[in-house]
């Protein structure tokens, strides 16, 4: 500490102290083991002292946190320590619109860049005459870790660089970049990890830091890591006017650049692409928390300069976060249609991801003793896009022994029955009154009334519930003998006057419609576990009749495309139940489509494709391009890779379409979307 600080106001020096050592604590969590609380958390904290020593600037010495970059590498880590080449550095934040054209309107250009900024692990890379020399991690930004064999395991990084006539490989070049693992890619990451006996990760970012980092580089070809270059430190032979003109180079040299990346001309436009990004931010490959707005000119970075952490040139525009911290208020289960009993968090609430939350998923109780939560704990909780709230842990240190242990119930607390796994071995427990728990039956109606089952549009969770409260339904097979006059002992499809209202007359509507559906639909909606719409739709396809799949035995079934044995085993239990069958023989004899006709399957000309559409089209709407390709037997899917076959493009497609070319994949627009509809080419 310096005489400045230690002179100060023992109350404002204390403050310093302790925020100083936060900062520094979660700083080195983060970059060497496993950070305790969410990034917007570490932000918060990070402000508060950036506040504090604006209003007292003798507090701004050289060694305070807000002067540094990352973190020096762990006493402990295995890996040797290198000295980069020319110094890495973080970047600074802005948090709002307001902020970022205070930032803008310092630094005026002509040309910026904007680029995704990546929830990863910076890395860098040396390259002499072309040759991949070292790869070493950020570190405190002048020392990392030297990483170059796990480096040399990631397909994304060359070993050595292929020139080209208008680009010849340089004599030196350091790179920089984000190593990550992309989304598409996570799930079997954990997959794996948990098939050899160790605990998912949280997220893609953790997963990337801890991967690059195992000892053994035949673990870390694994984890599918990924990398993405960023920026450029020291070189030789190489003199870009631009940074555009830099990842064009390196591009050329086959360095992985992101397609996202975009050059803009105004202050509007930047303001632009920061809002098109917080609407699509998950249409990239990888998880993002912000957009990063960069002077594009070198000779312009280089009049701007830096500070002692940070380019004054460039700016990271931080979205809203995706993981934040509440307090665990309660733990509660809720019964599912399955009968599935899924504990479920209570919390203090909490803006997240754009929305405020109140409730969030813990799985199951073996969740809940694996993360080791207590009612009354701070929790991390994540929204990620339109997926459910999930608790991600505890921050174990905000605990002050007030904390108590979740005791998962024994009983259903929808119909009192006893609980118990549905096998041996199984993590979830579930209700057995399946026919009649009033849970598990609201839940059924409710998802056979959704869009991928019949399409009831009258029908939602507080009108399933009141047609089982009533007695107006016993179970799902009474759903298509509804009529005016039993709808009268409703509450919510009758008047006051005690009439059908215009919800109930529009349930009445809506089933009528609903009997001539396609059978796909029907087999969705009698909720057999394990078939979905993908599964319904092969074997809709193949046995063009209820009865005839009935009939089928199990090995057969199983040969379907898409389908397997655990599909087919779970269908034919299904119909072993007696009132499962009455289910089946009751929406037949009310008028339920229980066999498809001769035009009624769309030629399967999609069969074995997969397609993304992007954008707007003007004769389809988002659902209708995905029943269009799925009717036909492809895969619709939401993200471009290598694997895609055919990339749809419309209005204001964005990023895919980039991406798409990149890759060079065929591209469509809607014309010859409809002629793959027909005929399965696009020629």
């Amino acid at each position: 500490m310096t005489e400045s600080v230690s002179n100060l106001d023992p109350e404002l020096r204390r403050q310093w102290d302790e925020l100083a050592a936060e900062v520094r604590r979660h700083r080195d969590l983060y970059y060497n083991a496993k950070p305790e609380i969410p990034d917007a958390d570490f932000d918060e904290i990070f402000r508060r002292l950036q506040r504090l020593e604006e209003e007292h600037p003798e507090l701004a010495v050289p060694e305070s946190p807000t002067m540094e970059v990352g973190a020096p590498a762990a006493v402990s880590s295995t890996f040797d320590n290198v000295e980069h080449l020319e110094r890495m550095m973080s970047l600074d934040n802005v948090f709002d619109e307001d902020e970022l054209t205070e930032w803008l309107a310092r630094t005026p250009s002509g040309t910026y860049l904007t680029e995704l900024k990546i929830d990863g692990l910076s890395l860098s890379l040396v390259y002499r005459d072309g040759v991949l020399e070292r790869a070493a991690t950020r570190g405190d930004g002048r020392v990392g870790e030297d990483v170059t064999a796990n480096a040399r395991v990631i397909d994304d990084i060359p070993h050595e660089l292929t020139g080209t006539e208008d680009y010849p490989v340089p004599a030196l070049l350091e790179v920089r970049g984000e190593v990550f693992i992309a989304l598409e890619d996570f799930g079997e990451v954990n997959e794996l990890r948990q098939a050899e006996g160790g605990k998912p990760f949280a997220n893609p970012r953790n997963a990337a830091a801890g991967s690059l980092r195992q000892k053994n580089p035949e673990d870390v070809r694994k984890r599918r890591l990924r990398m993405i270059s960023h920026g450029i430190g020291a070189r030789e032979g190489f003199s870009p006017a631009s940074q555009h003109d830099a990842y064009t180079a390196l591009a050329a040299w086959g360095l992985p650049v992101s397609p996202y990346t975009e050059q803009v001309h105004s202050v509007e436009e930047v303001v632009a692409k920061v809002r098109y990004w917080a609407e699509h931010r998950h249409d990239a490959d990888h998880e993002m928390d912000g957009l990063v707005v960069k002077v594009d000119s070198y000779s312009e970075q280089r009049a701007l300069g830096a500070t002692s952490r940070a380019p004054r040139w460039a700016i990271a525009y931080k979205y809203p976060p995706e993981e934040v911290t509440t307090k665990l208020v309660d733990i509660q289960v809720g019964v599912g249609r399955t009968g599935r009993v899924t504990p479920f968090a209570v919390m203090t609430p909490v803006f997240v991801a754009g929305s405020t939350v109140s409730m969030a998923t813990l799985h199951n109780q073996t969740e809940v003793q694996r993360k080791g939560v207590l009612i009354g704990d701070t929790v991390v909780v994540r929204k990620a896009g339109e997926i459910i709230p999930e608790v991600l842990g505890p921050v174990a240190e905000r605990r002050d022994g007030s904390e108590r242990a979740f005791i998962f119930p024994t009983l259903c607390p929808a119909c009192g029955t006893r609980l118990a796994p549905q096998k041996e071995g199984d993590a979830d427990w579930r209700c057995p009154n399946t026919r009649s728990c009033p849970a598990q039956l609201s839940s059924r109606l409710t998802y056979l009334a959704g869009r991928g089952g019949f399409d009831i549009e009258a029908l939602g969770e507080k009108g399933a519930q009141d047609l089982i409260r009533t007695g107006i339904l016993g179970d799902e097979s009474e759903l298509f003998d509804l009529t005016a006059e039993k709808l009268l002992a409703s509450k919510v499809y009758t008047t006051k006057a005690g009439k059908v209202n215009a919800s109930g007359e529009k349930l009445l509507a809506n089933l009528a419609e609903a009997r001539n559906t396609e059978l796909w639909r029907v087999l969705v909606s009698l909720s057999i576990r394990h078939v979905g719409p993908t599964a319904a739709r092969a074997l809709a396809a193949r046995y063009r009749s209820l009865p005839a799949l009935v009939d089928a035995p199990a090995e057969d079934i199983a040969d379907t495309d898409g389908v397997g044995m655990i599909i087919a085993e779970s269908f034919k239990s299904w119909f072993e139940v007696e009132w499962h069958r009455q289910i089946v023989d009751r929406w037949a004899a009310a008028g339920v489509t229980m066999e498809e006709t001769g035009g009624d399957v769309a030629a399967q000309t999609l069969e074995g494709l997969t397609i993304v559409v992007t954008g707007s089209l003007e004769g389809f709407t988002r659902d209708g391009a995905k029943e269009a390709i799925l009717s036909r037997g492809g895969k619709a899917s939401g993200s471009v890779s290598k694997k895609t076959d055919y990339v749809v493009v419309g209005e204001n497609a964005g990023s895919k379409e980039t991406k798409a070319r990149d890759l060079g994949l065929t591209i469509l627009d809607e014309a010859g979307f409809v002629r793959l509809l027909e005929t399965g080419s696009a020629d």
